[in-house]
């Protein structure tokens, strides 16, 4: 598996992983918006894919062409705030890789290229009540990155309630690859 910036070339591939979780998010394979919100986070080089290379494919910098979708990330930084905070807008594994370090493996890389201490990152899942949260394991996740559950927002589009967990991101000065808050399990 690798992770690396998303290119317009992935862009079917984020719809495939979006129609494996509509029945937890509502409508966004065929959503104008949804197609806009990822184009405009490739366009801006705030979208991450985890790719599995095709067999034929050899490990040069042209890996992950035409390879499988393995998991997207779209990210984004709040500036006005101080500190900075971020947004995870959309993590999705798909079905056969769920369990397999790749949420873990995008999470680690979106910290990596964007996060700076001192900074919040944020993320909007499911609620406790959502069915989505236990067969998902979303909520389990990002309690085992270090995020912690915060205040209930506003119900997702196909109506589930949604709920704000937060990270108050420490990166070793020395080591910028590592997170000290992540605590790992599988994702």
């Amino acid at each position: 598996m690798m992770v690396r910036l998303a290119e317009e070339r992935d862009f079917p591939g984020f719809l495939g992983l979006a129609g494996q979780v509509e029945h937890w998010f509502g409508p966004m394979v065929e959503e104008p918006g949804f197609h806009d919100a990822v184009r405009e986070h490739i366009r801006r080089g705030a979208a991450l894919v985890a790719v599995a290379p095709a067999p034929d494919t050899d490990a040069g910098p042209g890996a992950g062409a035409g390879a499988e979708l393995l998991g997207g990330l779209l990210f984004g930084t709040d500036t006005e705030t101080d500190p900075p905070v971020h947004h995870v807008h959309w993590l999705v594994v798909s079905r056969q890789a769920r369990a397999g370090g790749v949420g873990r493996a995008l999470m680690r890389d979106a910290m990596r290229r964007w996060v700076r201490e001192p900074a919040d990152v944020e993320v909007v899942t499911f609620g406790a009540d959502h069915p989505g949260a236990t067969e998902s394991g979303a909520r389990v996740f990002y309690e085992r990155l270090g995020f912690t559950p915060a205040e209930v927002v506003a119900p997702g589009p196909e109506g589930g309630s949604r709920q704000l967990f937060r990270l108050a991101a420490r990166v070793r000065p020395a080591h910028r690859e590592h997170v000290t808050t992540y605590t790992g399990g599988p994702a």
